[in-house]
């Protein structure tokens, strides 16, 4: 069936039996449209003056075409927008040009990775790369992975399969621990998974934003003496608002020698691991291997688009035996496993083109190139802001947190907040997190369009206007 949207035939679907010329015209009319607002995006504020309102009910009739592009023209405009260099606000940067490419092929395809027949070419291109990840962080013969939209996705994943494992799957005594620090995202998985509020254990972190392990230690104690069965812990590799590390191989050793499952949170830090470069500052790199599974994220810096998340477990047996249940409704051999027995989600778009093509793209050179750029920045900042003036928490990663010395809990939220917002109208946009009961300011230095001179303007703007 066809309309006549705009004096312009277009089918309701790609033709299968034809040239496909008026979809290309649209195609070259949408990207004109991106590749201009790319194009000013760096003059622009990473958050648009004013938002519109785009009717978003359809109507009886179908929509011009020329309507549909002003709309689309006007949301983008309307958008947060990454790629401004001031866009230092949160864990996403600007899009991988490629990544935009994949973003294409994965919604022209349409395939889903549900099954093998569903997906041919791409379960295998997610199945490999999953096995080369695990590989990169050494993990053994028996490992790989599984994609999913989003890290909570991932966490939910691992924490399920981790619980069913353990036998725990309907134990009202089944506990999880996890940091003071440790991503919301926890509380959420533990509620899905059906643990209770009082077997969701909290570990103090130390000066450094580490897990505790003493107190994990006698936390552990505790929990057996009041006849808690852990089932996992949680360690952090790259926590939210201060970067920092948990002391992964001791938490490791901790659960090996008490028989817990060891998932690492590494959305934000893990994809550190791939790279050919050692970094100093990052610790435990090396010991990522001592996990049973680890969620990895390389949407948050290097600029795959969303979404674009990794699970890997050091034995891909167990996924199968926790979420495997067979799919009567697709014909398939003995001898293949449909992707999408693998974790919660069934049905899976092509998100791994994006990566494929992303990591392909950059190569080793370009992922070091990016990784380091976002930690030079973060020294370079931290250098030049004033420690006189400013309390800095920060760990190994690419974020800083701060706050003013010399100011209670009540002037500090006051202060953030209007300085916040003197940054954002100089087109500057930090993020203010809530850090142990007060609002702090942090910045985040995964944007690759903002450059060194951006952030020696920044740190000497902040040391000038402390008292704003």
């Amino acid at each position: 069936m066809k309309s006549d949207l705009n004096n312009l035939i277009i089918d309701y679907f790609p033709s299968s039996n034809g040239d496909n010329e008026e979809l290309l015209k649209l195609l070259h009319q949408t990207s004109k449209i991106i590749c201009d607002w790319f194009s000013v995006s760096g003059k622009l504020s990473p958050l648009p003056q004013n938002t519109i309102k785009i009717i978003s009910e359809p109507a009886e009739l179908g929509c011009e075409i020329k309507m549909l592009l002003d709309d689309i023209n006007s949301l983008i405009y309307s958008s947060f927008n990454p790629s401004h260099p001031g866009s230092l606000a949160n864990l996403d940067p600007p899009p991988l040009t490629i990544s935009i490419v994949g973003d294409l092929v994965a919604g022209a395809l349409n395939n889903n990775l549900l099954a093998e027949e569903l997906s041919p070419s791409i379960s295998i291109i997610e199945n490999d790369l999953c096995k080369w990840f695990a590989n990169e962080i050494g993990f053994g013969d028996l490992s790989g992975g599984i994609a999913a939209s989003g890290g909570t996705l991932n966490n939910l994943n691992a924490l399920a399969c981790a619980k069913f494992n353990s036998g725990l799957t309907f134990d009202p005594e089944a506990s999880l621990i996890i940091s003071e620090d440790a991503h919301v995202s926890f509380k959420k998985c533990a509620r899905i998974i059906g643990v209770k509020d009082e077997n969701l254990i909290y570990i103090e972190t130390d000066n450094y934003g580490k897990m505790d392990i003493s107190h994990l230690n006698n936390e552990i104690k505790k929990s057996k003496s009041l006849g808690k069965k852990l089932f996992s812990i949680v360690a952090t590799f790259g926590t939210t608002i201060r970067g920092s590390i948990d002391p992964v191989y001791e938490i490791g050793k901790i659960c090996q020698d008490n028989n817990i499952w060891l998932h690492i949170d590494g959305s934000i830090g893990g994809i550190f691991a791939i790279s050919n470069y050692r970094f100093h500052d990052i610790k435990e790199i090396d010991n990522l291997n001592i996990a049973n599974s680890i969620t990895i994220n390389p949407q948050k810096i290097l600029g795959i688009t969303k979404t674009s998340s990794l699970l890997l477990v050091d034995d891909m047996n167990k996924l199968k035996k926790t979420f495997y249940t067979g799919l009567p409704y697709i014909d398939s051999s003995d001898d293949v496993l449909n992707r999408g027995e693998l974790g919660v989600q069934g049905s899976r778009p092509a998100e791994i083109i994006k990566l494929w093509l992303g990591l392909k793209f950059l190569g080793k050179d370009g992922i070091d190139s990016i990784l380091s750029s976002s930690i030079r920045k973060k020294f370079l900042f931290e250098n030049i802001l004033d420690k006189d003036k400013f309390y800095v928490y920060s760990g190994s990663l690419h974020i800083s947190s701060f706050e003013p010395k010399n100011m209670n809990t009540n002037q500090i939220n006051i202060w953030s907040l209007k300085l916040k917002k003197i940054l954002l109208e100089n087109k500057i946009m930090i993020s203010r997190p809530l850090y142990k009961n007060r609002f702090i300011l942090r910045v985040v230095f995964g944007n690759f369009n903002t450059k060194e001179s951006h952030i020696i303007d920044l740190a000497n703007f902040l040391n000038k206007n402390i008292n704003e």
